[in-house]
């Protein structure tokens, strides 16, 4: 694939960086549309995304400097080549930070945290599917070999300098797959948005979809270094997987519970009335 979009001359521009970028921008734009679907402060919101991207951007260098320190010391300009690093557990580094940024962010604004979820759960989707794309460019989170037709065969000695990728090898194209899921996924949730029932309930069915395409694309990605778990039944994000599906569903359970329990107040304080 091609794992330099632009090179002229001492200037290099990854792909794998421009098309995320060009994503978190697009998601950037589709949240102040959201963010006036569900009635909040699309300025609010654009400042708490702004936040949010920084923390986790800072968070995920902080953690491969503290992993390389030694060598790092010894190698100063090592430090450069950092932001070409993309392995799962920095992807939750980042997003546990830019989580917390986003929260104590909110509470400070006053802004409501559950409509505030509604209107980030579709633009977070359409940034994953872009970030995908440039992960298949850069052969970042590569594939398991495949004899399907329509395999990637990576052939840059970059790609296997920066991920890890194998060169000549026929490999699922396992990032078009889970871009293919999280812009479906953006799609729907666009649609649903307007006729949510109750604050929340995008944000809830943001975490099943987005639960099921990790967990379900996993199955076709090279598990080198992604954290075998019960044996290799699992690796490391299809058990983050599993936990982000249980906190979705647990979150449209508890919404239908207190609906359940708002209908019968509302039942008894009508039949009251009635009697008097």
């Amino acid at each position: 694939m091609y794992p330099v979009l632009i090179h002229i001359g001492s200037i290099l521009i990854p792909a794998y960086g421009a098309v995320t970028a060009l994503g978190v921008l697009l998601a950037l734009l589709m949240a102040q549309r959201t963010a006036c679907m569900v009635g909040v402060d699309a300025g609010k919101v654009w400042n708490l995304c702004i936040l949010a991207l920084f923390a986790a951007l800072a968070g995920q260098r902080l953690l491969l400097v503290v992993i390389n320190w030694s060598d790092l010391r010894s190698h100063p300009l090592w430090m450069l080549a950092l932001a070409m690093v993309h392995h799962p557990l920095l992807a939750a580094a980042g997003a546990l930070a830019g989580l917390a940024t986003a929260l104590i962010f909110a509470r400070w604004q006053q802004m409501p945290l559950a409509a505030t979820a509604d209107a980030l759960a579709a633009p977070l989707a359409l940034g994953l599917a872009f970030e995908q794309l440039g992960a298949l460019l850069a052969g970042s989170g590569y594939g398991s070999e495949t004899t399907a037709r329509w395999a990637v065969v990576y052939t840059n000695p970059l790609v296997a300098h920066w991920s890890g990728t194998p060169l000549g090898i026929a490999l699922h194209p396992v990032q078009a797959y889970a871009a293919l899921a999280y812009l479906t996924l953006a799609t729907l949730l666009v649609v649903w948005l307007p006729v949510r029932r109750k604050p929340g309930d995008i944000a809830g069915l943001w975490m099943l979809g987005t639960g099921v395409a990790v967990y379900f694309t996993e199955f076709w990605r090279d598990r080198e270094g992604r954290g075998a778990l019960l044996g290799g039944a699992l690796d490391g994000p299809q058990a983050a997987a599993i936990l982000l599906v249980l906190a979705g569903a647990l979150a449209l359970w508890e919404r239908k519970e207190q609906n359940t329990h708002l209908s019968t107040n509302n039942e008894a304080e009508y039949d009251g009335i009635a009697h008097d």
